[in-house]
């Protein structure tokens, strides 16, 4: 098994209801809930939506103050309307913008917003990573 690979990643979250009504906005929708935690099946691994008390303690670390926006988190679309109109539905869904889609020094095109949370997210083109027709990044030298 490859050592270089993510499986999984899960946000903590303050109000689980909220975070999955915003995510469910953005078209998303949970593929296995239990009791305080909502699963999403992404190509290849699983975002996860976890309360932040549960995931302090099953951290170990009960009543850590866990914290967001230290990582970003991306997508990437093949046009920069696809950035745009994924930009502005995620502010329709209630996102906090940070930047506004536009080109960048290093030729493509991105934009970020923060989900209810603060996670953020970067929605990208980079016209030197295409991508597959199921929206799948592989790295043009990792093929």
């Amino acid at each position: 098994m490859p050592a270089q690979r993510v499986t999984l990643i899960t946000l903590g979250v303050a109000d689980l209801d909220r975070a999955k009504t915003f995510y469910a906005s953005l078209g998303w929708s949970p593929a296995e809930e239990q009791d305080g935690v909502a699963f999403y099946q992404l190509q290849g691994l699983v975002l996860g939506l976890f309360g932040k008390a549960a995931l302090a303690a099953d951290q170990g670390r009960a009543g850590a103050a866990l914290g967001t926006g230290a990582m970003t988190l991306a997508q990437n679309f093949g046009t920069e309307a696809e950035v745009d109109n994924a930009y502005q539905a995620a502010l329709d869904a209630g996102a906090t913008p940070l930047k506004r889609p536009e080109k960048v020094f290093w030729g493509g095109y991105s934009g970020y917003f923060a989900d209810p949370d603060g996670h953020v997210w970067e929605l990208a083109m980079n016209p030197f990573w295409p991508l597959s027709d199921d929206g799948t990044l592989t790295l043009p030298d990792a093929e």
